[in-house]
């Protein structure tokens, strides 16, 4: 099937998700996991290291600068299931304001980041990466943060992994995760909108609420 960024939009607002089997098959599958994972907004997990490199790591935080970068970034490793179809339609639905990222920098330099799509108040999360220390811990929570702040009511992670589940990310049954996708599409949430995002203001949020 050839994938378009209709399609793709589509494939979100029904559970499923494209993959390829690596970077150089230009074949394509879709997944509709029986156990999803996701992180509720109320529970993400900011340990007392992850706060202290918060603090005192010298990066800054950007939306949307760099969405390519970020997809690149998610790429650039051993194995990975973005091939060039799924990142040209990823660039697409980024300029067509359905597909955002998150970047972490220091100085000018990319260190860390993640992108997904969005759906109503729902984020699909599709790829994350780092190279330093926490960098993605670090683009995690500033986006949980964004999600909260901006009338998110779903952050989808597709699967849950050890990493993923240390920060407060949970596994869902398929049944539940479609009752919860239902209500997220039919509601609104801007991902762009302007927001407070200092560190201290960031982990004082989450963990009032975590």
């Amino acid at each position: 099937m050839t994938l378009s960024p209709e399609l793709l939009l589509h494939a979100y607002s029904i559970g499923i998700f494209p993959m390829a089997e690596h970077r150089d098959d230009p074949e394509v599958f879709w997944v509709d996991p029986k156990l999803r994972g996701i992180i509720p907004l109320d529970r993400f997990h900011i340990s007392r290291s992850l706060a202290r490199r918060m603090r005192r790591m010298p990066y800054s935080i950007s939306i949307n600068r760099d969405f390519a970068g970020v997809v690149d970034g998610c790429a650039d490793r051993a194995e990975t299931w973005i091939n060039a179809d799924i990142r040209d339609h990823y660039l697409t639905l980024h300029e067509r304001g359905f597909a955002h990222s998150l970047e972490v920098r220091d100085g000018d330099t990319l260190i860390g980041g993640v992108y997904g799509v969005t759906l109503g108040a729902g984020f699909f999360g599709e790829s994350m990466f780092s190279r330093r220390t926490d960098a993605s811990k670090i683009a995690l929570a500033y986006l949980v943060d964004r999600l909260k702040q901006t009338g998110f009511m779903l952050f989808d992670t597709q699967f849950l992994t050890a990493h993923l589940s240390s920060l407060g990310a949970v596994e869902i049954s398929r049944a539940r995760y479609h009752q919860l996708l239902e209500q997220a599409v039919e509601q609104s949430a801007d991902f762009t909108a302007p927001i407070p995002q200092s560190a201290e203001g960031v982990i004082q949020r989450i963990t009032q609420t975590s």
